[in-house]
């Protein structure tokens, strides 16, 4: 894998991370 493949991977990861946490949080209220 190239350096910029592992970079895109691992930013995609970030966002749904943030996305669910966000979506988590809206329930709670």
């Amino acid at each position: 894998m190239s350096l910029l493949s592992i970079i895109g991977a691992v930013l995609v990861v970030l966002l749904l991370t943030y996305l669910i946490y966000a979506l988590l949080n809206a329930e709670d209220f």
